[in-house]
């Protein structure tokens, strides 16, 4: 296969390969926008601003890929709007990034326990192919959710290295678009990351590829940013992940 840039790529010679979840194993990336828009929306309601969050440029622009309170602070930054950082435990009324955080949370898991999880079949059959050739893969999400997200799925067992939101915060990694999350999954699995690959569909996501060195940065594109992937970082974009193993080399 081919990068952007022309050069040729050949894909049997990455030792591992590191995924993001919402988005590119799973469908949840639309659930994550709802549930911004149901949070922000209420605040923005309640202090008689306009316009609403909107769900697919603002979700693109400031929150998909984040950890949760840096998506609240680059939002409200967006508006020129700032809110005090508020602490576990802070009643509902009370819009703190602390607060609007776990609204936020709330509505994501509210809807995960109604609907369930459905996963992008492209991406899961690779994630397959790889493992039966004996590659290591891992799932890297700013999400404090993964791992329930991944069981509820059931292919949690997919993958050899998990690092989530709460191993961010443990770890004190900073979040996407650094890439600190990136690093430490190929540190577990025991790569450098020339000989591995990321797999994104967040423009903070290809931003952490590139800028961790990364042998080979994938955007998925489901929603029509292929050349906001490009410009950001990824060396190829696809609709469907399947679209590399059936590229021959």
């Amino acid at each position: 296969m081919r990068r952007a840039d022309g050069t040729e790529v050949d894909l049997a010679r990455f030792r591992a390969w590191l995924f993001d979840l919402d988005g590119v194993l799973t469908r949840t990336a639309d659930v994550h926008a709802a549930a911004w828009k149901a949070t922000f929306d209420c605040f923005l309601d309640a202090e008689r601003l306009t316009p609403p969050f909107d769900p697919v440029g603002d979700y693109l622009a400031y929150v998909d890929g984040r950890p949760r309170a840096d998506g609240v602070r680059q939002f409200l930054a967006s508006r020129g709007l700032e809110v005090p950082e508020g602490e576990p435990g802070d009643p509902p009324d009370a819009w703190t990034v602390t607060r609007i955080s776990a609204s936020k949370d709330a509505q994501f898991r509210e809807a995960l326990a109604r609907n369930g999880v459905e996963v992008y079949e492209g991406t899961i059959a690779v994630v397959r192919e790889l493992r039966a050739r004996g590659v290591v893969t891992a799932v890297v999400s700013a999400s404090n959710n993964t791992r329930a997200v991944l069981a509820k799925a059931g292919i949690a067992d997919l993958f050899d290295v998990c690092i989530d939101g709460i191993a961010l915060d443990e770890q004190h990694l900073a979040g996407k678009p650094a890439p600190d999350s990136y690093l430490e999954a190929a540190r577990f699995l025991d790569v450098v990351p020339g000989d591995a690959v990321v797999v994104e569909d967040a423009l903070v996501g290809v931003e952490a590829g590139r800028t961790g060195g990364f042998g080979l940065v994938v955007g998925v594109d489901h929603s029509g940013h292929r050349a906001d992937l490009l410009v950001h970082g990824a060396d190829v974009v696809v609709t469907d992940l399947r679209e590399l193993l059936e590229t021959p080399d």
